[in-house]
C-alpha cells in the first residue's frame, strides 16, 4: 500500500486537471460546438434544402471516387515499396525510403503545382525537351483521374509505413524454415508473407482513404478550374459566398466528411476482425528474399517510380520558376531568377506569409512541446480508464480532416470569448489554436514513446530524496527525453509550416500562411511566383527532414518514419 501511495503522489495535484482542461478545450469543445450547429440546422429545417442540392451529392460522389481510386494507387505503389525495401536485398534502401517519404511531407498544393508544371501543353520542362503536346490540348490533370492520381502519390507513403510496420515483425525463423522445406520464394510470399501482411495493408488503405477524403490542396488546385468540387472544396466555396445559413450548411457538410471518414475507419475495423495474429520467433530485421537476377530490374523500377513521382515534378516546378512566364521555353536566354527575387524581396504578402508560417509553426511546435511533456507525464504515470479516454480525445482532431477542425474553431470563436469579451476570429491566434488541436497527437507521439522507455525508479529515487516535481522534471526527465522532444518540435514545425487545409478557412488579410499564399498565387494566374515559393518550401522540408535524420540514432523506434 505504501508503494501505491508513493506512485499516486509522484505527480502534483494540479497536473491531471490541467491536462484534462487542455484536452477538453482543444479537442472536445470545438467538435461539440460543430455537432451543436449541425443539430440546430437540422431543427430549423435548413438541412432539407441543403441535401436537395444536386451539387452537394455530386461533391460527395467526387469525394468518394477520388479517395477510393487514390487509395488503390496508394496501396499499389506503397505496397511495392514496402515489400521491396523491407524484405528484399535492394541497394540504397535508406535513400529510396527517404525520397519516397518526401511526397507526404510536401504540401499537397505544391505536389499539384509540380505535376501541372510537368504535364500539359504549357509545361516549360516538356517544351524544353520538345515533348509538350500541341497548344490547345487539355490539361489531363484537371479531372477525376488527375485528382485521384495525385492523391495516390501523396498518400502512398502512408500505406508504406503501415505495411512496413507489419513486415518488420514477420517471424524470420518461420520464413527460413519454409525455405529449408523446399518452398519457393513465390510460395513463401503467397502463403506466409502476404497473409500476415493483410492487417497492415488494410490499415494503410484506410489511412490513405481517410486522408484523401479530407485533402483540400489537390482537389482545390486541380478540381476548381475544371468545376470538379469535392466536399472540402465545396465547404470553401460556400464559406466564400457567406450567407445567413452558411454556418449551419458548413457544419452539416463537415459532418458528412466526418461520417465518410468514420465509415472508412469502421470498414477497416471490420476487415481486421479475425486477423489479429500473434507472431512468435525472430522478427525480420534483415532482407528475407535475395532477388538474384531480378535485383537490377526491381531497383530500376523503384528508381523509375521515384523519378516519376518526385524528381520530374520537382524539375518541372523549378523550370516553371526559372522562366519569365508560364509556358515560355526554358533556355539560357529565357532563364531568370526574377520570380525568386519577387518572392523574397518585393512581394509584401510572401514576406508576411513567411513570417506568419514561421511564427505559427514555431509557436505550435514549442507550445505543444511544453503541453506534450506534461500530458505524456500524466498519461504514462496515471492509471484508469480516464487516461485512455484522454488519449483517444487527443487523436480525434488529428484523425478528422483539417477542414472540419477549421469549421469547428470558427463556430467556437466567431463570437467574443465569454467573460473576456475579446474575439480572436480573423486574427492569427485562431489559426494557432487550431494548429494546437490538429497537431497535438503528432507532437505527443515521440514524447510519450520516450516516456514509456524511462525507468520510473530514477524519478522515484529523486522524489524520496526530497526533489519536487519541477526539479525532477528539469534535472532527470527532460535530459532523458531530449532527443524525442527535438523530434517532436521538428515534426510539428515541418507539418505546420506547410499546412493549408486548416488555415484555408481561418486566414484573413495579414494572417496568410505559406500554403494559403501558394494557393492564392496560382489562383490569380501567377504560376511562376507560386512555383518559386513552392521550390523554397520543398528546400525547407528537405532540410528539416535531414535534421530529423541527424537525431534518428538517439530517438525511440518509429519516430523517424523512413528509417529501416
Amino acid at each position: 500500500m505504501a508503494v501505491l501511495r508513493q506512485k499516486a503522489n509522484s505527480q502534483p495535484r494540479w497536473l491531471f486537471p490541467f491536462v484534462v482542461a487542455v484536452v477538453f478545450g482543444l479537442c472536445v469543445v470545438p467538435l461539440l460546438r460543430l455537432a451543436y450547429a449541425g443539430t440546430q440546422s437540422l431543427l430549423r429545417g435548413d438541412v432539407g434544402a441543403l441535401l436537395s442540392d444536386v451539387s452537394v451529392w455530386q461533391a460527395a460522389l467526387n469525394t468518394l471516387s477520388t479517395s477510393l481510386f487514390g487509395m488503390l494507387i496508394s496501396v499499389t505503389v506503397g505496397g511495392l515499396f514496402a515489400l521491396a525495401l523491407t524484405l528484399c536485398d535492394v541497394r540504397g534502401k535508406w535513400l529510396l525510403s527517404f525520397l519516397f517519404m518526401l511526397p507526404t511531407m510536401i504540401p499537397p498544393q505544391v505536389t499539384a503545382l509540380a505535376w501541372i508544371g510537368m504535364t500539359g501543353p504549357s509545361s516549360p520542362l516538356l517544351k524544353m525537351l520538345s515533348l509538350a503536346p500541341p497548344l490547345g490540348s487539355p490539361q489531363p490533370l484537371y479531372s477525376i483521374a488527375g485528382i485521384s492520381l495525385l492523391l495516390g502519390v501523396q498518400h502512398a507513403p502512408l500505406v508504406y509505413l503501415a505495411l512496413r510496420a507489419g513486415l518488420m515483425s514477420l517471424p524470420r525463423d518461420g520464413i527460413e524454415a519454409a525455405k529449408l522445406s523446399g518452398a519457393s520464394p513465390r510460395q513463401v510470399l503467397a502463403d506466409i508473407v502476404l497473409p500476415l501482411s493483410v492487417p497492415g495493408l488494410i490499415a494503410g488503405a484506410a489511412i490513405a482513404f481517410v486522408s484523401g477524403v479530407g485533402n483540400f490542396g489537390i482537389p482545390a488546385i486541380l478540381g476548381i478550374p475544371a468545376q470538379i468540387l469535392t466536399l472540402p472544396t465545396l465547404i470553401y466555396s460556400r464559406f466564400a459566398s457567406f450567407g445567413t445559413s452558411t454556418f449551419g450548411d458548413i457544419a452539416v457538410l463537415s459532418g458528412m466528411i466526418a461520417v465518410i471518414a468514420v465509415v472508412g475507419l469502421s470498414i477497416q475495423e471490420r476487415a481486421l476482425k479475425g486477423r489479429d495474429y500473434r507472431l512468435i520467433g525472430l522478427s525480420g530485421s534483415i532482407a528475407t528474399f535475395r532477388l538474384g537476377r531480378l535485383r537490377p530490374p526491381v531497383e530500376l523500377l523503384l528508381w523509375l517510380l521515384i523519378a516519376i513521382m518526385l524528381v520530374a515534378p520537382f524539375l518541372a516546378l523549378l523550370a516553371s520558376a526559372l522562366v519569365p512566364a508560364y509556358g515560355v521555353v526554358l533556355s539560357l536566354k529565357s532563364l531568370t531568377f526574377g520570380a525568386f527575387e519577387e518572392i523574397l524581396f518585393r512581394q509584401t504578402v510572401t514576406r508576411t506569409a513567411f513570417a506568419n508560417s514561421l511564427f505559427l509553426a514555431s509557436a505550435a511546435a514549442f507550445g505543444l512541446l511544453i503541453i506534450g511533456v506534461l500530458t505524456a507525464y500524466a498519461l504514462t504515470r496515471g492509471r484508469g480508464r480516464l487516461t485512455g479516454l484522454l488519449s483517444a480525445m487527443i487523436e480525434i482532431p488529428y484523425a478528422l480532416p483539417g477542414i472540419v477542425v477549421s469549421v469547428a474553431f470558427i463556430l467556437v470563436f466567431a463570437a467574443p470569448l465569454p467573460v473576456l469579451g475579446v474575439s480572436i476570429y480573423g486574427t492569427i491566434w485562431i489559426i494557432l489554436a487550431a494548429y494546437f488541436a490538429s497537431f497535438f497527437a503528432v507532437g505527443l507521439k515521440p514524447i510519450i514513446s520516450s516516456f514509456r522507455q524511462l525507468d520510473p525508479a530514477l524519478e522515484e529515487a529523486a522524489r524520496l530524496s526530497g526533489a519536487g516535481f519541477a526539479r525532477r522534471l528539469f534535472d532527470i526527465i527532460v535530459p532523458l527525453i531530449a532527443p524525442a522532444a527535438g523530434a517532436s518540435v521538428i515534426l510539428v514545425f515541418l507539418i505546420a509550416c506547410n499546412e493549408l487545409t486548416v488555415s484555408a478557412l481561418l486566414w484573413s488579410a495579414g494572417t496568410q500562411t505559406l500554403g494559403v499564399v501558394i494557393y492564392n498565387l496560382d489562383d490569380s494566374g501567377s504560376f511562376d511566383l507560386a512555383s518559386a515559393l513552392s521550390v523554397l518550401v520543398i528546400a525547407m522540408v528537405v532540410v528539416l527532414m535531414l535534421l530529423l535524420e541527424l537525431l534518428a540514432a538517439r530517438l525511440p523506434k518509429g519516430v523517424v518514419p523512413w528509417r529501416n
